[in-house]
Parts: structure tokens; C-alpha cells; sequence
């Protein structure tokens, strides 16, 4: 996950473009429009979901207010944000109730009589059942982890960065390539992966040290979810958990519309980027609203939201291959990326990864038949 995604922050460093800009350049027309169709339409579903899984959370507070009425709210709201505040700047400010989910690694280790010895065993060594639910989670996990639209985040971003240094060219983005700069990306990748990683192990186990453990083996709704932090938090699991979903979700949702906007408009020539204002970046922030609006209207079909979830992130599964050969070819180019091109060890994991989320995709497909 991080040597991938220091992939795409190293590509919009150097050559001071977005991903979709890279593969427009380097690779025939039909690839950047498939790919970025995949991209948008993943990301969409994935941005639906979330909407969902928020609105899910308000209702364990305020089960009284309508469940459609609060995923437009959400989904207007974010769109609002985009349009008149920067991300950086709310960012700043959402990540604080992101950090509530903190609160499953006390959670895990609040459980009694837990044997941490053989938790970090089977995490090393974990037992599978090889049947149809076992082959479409797995595809699932990587999907959520190496997510499609973190690439496009990721090189975009490194770019935003450089132009809210002053470098608004091209070329002056390229010339401001320092191996300074590139040692303080690196550790930027790695330690927010480290943070993520961390994270998600222990929401794991502590789904399983309770969930599990007492036979719940389907989660069905948000309360389900919030029920493994009850061993630390009491009767504020609820309310933790609902912070944590709605800072996540405020915190994604930009991602994943901005992430299918960057894509959508580089491939067409538009005016992109979120330091740009609305009147500056028109059809950008047209792309952003379709997305945010399909997202919504997929919460009016009646769809299940956990189960939404995860099927989005099946989906940023199954797309993940074809767009990490893309990375993987344009960051190996030494013509591109001169001094800055992968080592041999970057490469090996590039590829390795392409082909394990390519075989499991294919085998997730087949599980689905």
C-alpha cells in the first residue's frame, strides 16, 4: 500500500501532473477513457456507500429523522464544502473526529481473557475457508486498502501542493524536484499507511474479539458495527462511533469525488484542481456535483449500506489492476521520471501487487458466478 501510493505521489512530483495527465500522455486514448470510466464509476458507488453509512450513523443518535433526508443533507453539504472552502482547511479540522476510531484499538484491548499471542499469530498466519464469501472479502480488503481513487488523490495532490507553493507552471513544478522533497513525501506515505494499517487491524480484531466471539458473524447495520466498541466505551459506542463514521465519511466523500473529477477532467482537457475557485474550474466542480448526485440517488434504490460497502470496495478491486500497470509502467520510465524513475525493489512490489489484486479479482469474479 505504501510503496504504491509513493508511486503516484513520486509521478505528480516530478513531472508535475495528475495521473490521468501521465496516462493521457503515455498511453493510447481508449486506455485513459476506460480507465477513467472504472474510476468514476467505483468511485461513485464507494462515495454512495459512505453517504449511507453516515446517514446510518445519525440514526443511532436520532432515529426519528429519515434516513434519505439525512444522505442529502450530507451529500449537499459536502458539495457546499468543496465549492467554498478549501480541503485543506476542513480537513484540518474533521481529521480530530476521524481519530475517534482510535478508540477500537482500546476497545480490542479492553476485551478479557483475549490471547494476544495467538491474535498476532493468526494475523500472520491466518486460517482461510476457501468458499465463495472468503474469496469476495479478500478482494474487498485490498480494494478498500489499495483503492484506485488514492492514486488519483495522491498525484493530484502532490501537484495542489506544489501550485499553493507558487510553482503554477509546469516546468516550474518540475524544477522544484528535491530529493528534500522527496524524503519528506516518503515519510508522509509511510507513516499515514503505518496510521491507516494500524487502524484497521485493530477494528478487525475487535470485531472479532466481540462480534465473533458471541456469534455474530453478519453485520447488517451501524449499530451492528458500533457493538465492538462496547467493551471500552459502554453506552457511548454509539456515540463514538457515529462521530467517527460522520469524520471519516466528511473526510472521504472530497476524496472520492475530487479523486473522479481529477480523473474525468485531466482526460478531457478541463480546468481541474481544488485550489481553484468554482468560477475558475467550472466543469471540474460540475463533475464533482454528478458524482456527489449519483451518489445520492444510488441510497433511493433501497440498496443495503453495509452491503454497499462492500461490494464498492469489490469493485476497487477488481479495477485496482489495470490502473496500477499504469503506474507501475510510468513510474519504471526513466525518460519520465529521470533520476526519480523505481528502483528494482519498487518495482518487484509494484508488480507483485498488480498481479495478486489481478488474481484475486479474477477469482472474486468467478466466486460471483
Amino acid at each position: 500500500m505504501a510503496t504504491v501510493q509513493e508511486m503516484c505521489a513520486r509521478i505528480g512530483i516530478v513531472t508535475g501532473r495528475g495521473l490521468a495527465s501521465n496516462i493521457k500522455r503515455h498511453f493510447p486514448r481508449p486506455v485513459l477513457y476506460f480507465l477513467t470510466l472504472l474510476v468514476f464509476s467505483a468511485n461513485t458507488l464507494n462515495l454512495g456507500a459512505n453517504l449511507g453509512a453516515m446517514a446510518q450513523a445519525i440514526q443511532l443518535l436520532a432515529p426519528q429523522i429519515g434516513f434519505e433526508l439525512l444522505v442529502v443533507f450530507f451529500g449537499v453539504f459536502s458539495l457546499v464544502l468543496q465549492i467554498f472552502l478549501s480541503y485543506k482547511t476542513y480537513s484540518r479540522y474533521l481529521k480530530w473526529l476521524a481519530l475517534i476510531l482510535l478508540a477500537y484499538i482500546f476497545a480490542a484491548l479492553a476485551v478479557p481473557g483475549t490471547n494476544w499471542g495467538e491474535v498476532v499469530m493468526k494475523a500472520v498466519i491466518p486460517q482461510f475457508d476457501f468458499n465463495k464469501e472468503t474469496l469476495i472479502m479478500i478482494c474487498a480488503i485490498l480494494g478498500t486498502t489499495i483503492s484506485p481513487y488514492l492514486f488519483f488523490w495522491q498525484t493530484s495532490q502532490e501537484v495542489e501542493q506544489e501550485i499553493s507553493e507558487g510553482n503554477t507552471t509546469i516546468q516550474s513544478r518540475k524544477n522544484a524536484v528535491s530529493p528534500k522533497r522527496l524524503t519528506f513525501m516518503r515519510r508522509d506515505v509511510w507513516f499515514g499507511m503505518f496510521l491507516s494499517n494500524t487502524i484497521m487491524f485493530f477494528i478487525i480484531a475487535a470485531t472479532a474479539l466481540t462480534l465473533f466471539q458471541n456469534g455474530i458473524t453478519n453485520i447488517n447495520s451501524a449499530a451492528d458495527a458500533a457493538e465492538a466498541l462496547r467493551p471500552f466505551l459502554g453506552d457511548f459506542a454509539y456515540i463514538a462511533f457515529s462521530l467517527g463514521i460522520i469524520g471519516t465519511g466528511l473526510l472521504s466523500i472530497p476524496v472520492l469525488a475530487g479523486a473522479a473529477s481529477y480523473a474525468v477532467s485531466e482526460s478531457f482537457g478541463f480546468k481541474e484542481g481544488l485550489s481553484k475557485q468554482w468560477h475558475q474550474a467550472i466543469p471540474f466542480y460540475i463533475v464533482i456535483g454528478i458524482s456527489i448526485g449519483i451518489g445520492i440517488l444510488i441510497n433511493f434504490l433501497g440498496i443495503d449500506v453495509i452491503k454497499a460497502l462492500i461490494y464498492s470496495a469489490l469493485l476497487n478491486g477488481l479495477v485496482a489492476p489495470f490502473i496500477l500497470a499504469a503506474i507501475v509502467i510510468i513510474s519504471s520510465n526513466k525518460k519520465v521520471m529521470g533520476e526519480s524513475v523505481n528502483n528494482i525493489f519498487t518495482k518487484i512490489v509494484g508488480w507483485g501487487t498488480t498481479i495478486v489484486m489481478a488474481v484475486s479479482g479474477v477469482v472474486a469474479l468467478i466466486s460471483l458466478m
